[in-house]
């Protein structure tokens, strides 16, 4: 059984900052590939960054390029999401999830989900 859990997620500033912790329960945590979705109200699911197995390998939606940091320590079992520069449209609830193998990008390859956090940007 595969079980994600999100923290750090709440009310954040424009210009500011949050991070995001994932803590997973899964052995060869170091095997796969995690990645970081988001969903507005009224939007569809959309990836925010991935991480491959081993931390090689990072990518980032355009729209947070250069903002986002997503990282992992795989003593840890936790994946992180580092947000800078945060602004209104970053608001969603955000999701942590694991993918089937050691990188990808393809949302339909990610099949555990954490319950999601709320990330609030006010302006």
């Amino acid at each position: 059984q595969v079980q994600l859990v999100e923290s750090g997620g709440g009310l954040g500033q424009a210009g500011g900052s949050l991070r995001l912790s994932c803590a997973a329960s899964v052995r060869t945590f170091s095997s796969y590939a995690m990645g970081w979705f988001r969903q507005a109200p009224g939007k569809e699911r959309e990836i925010v960054a991935a991480i491959s197995g081993g931390g090689i390998m990072a990518y980032y939606t355009r729209s947070v390029k250069d903002r986002f940091t997503i990282s992992r320590d795989n003593a840890k079992n936790t994946v992180y999401l580092q947000m800078n520069s945060l602004k209104p449209e970053d608001t969603a609830v955000y999701y942590c999830a694991r993918s089937l193998t050691t990188w990808s990008t393809d949302a339909s390859r990610y099949t555990y989900w954490g319950q999601g956090t709320q990330v609030t940007v006010s302006s």
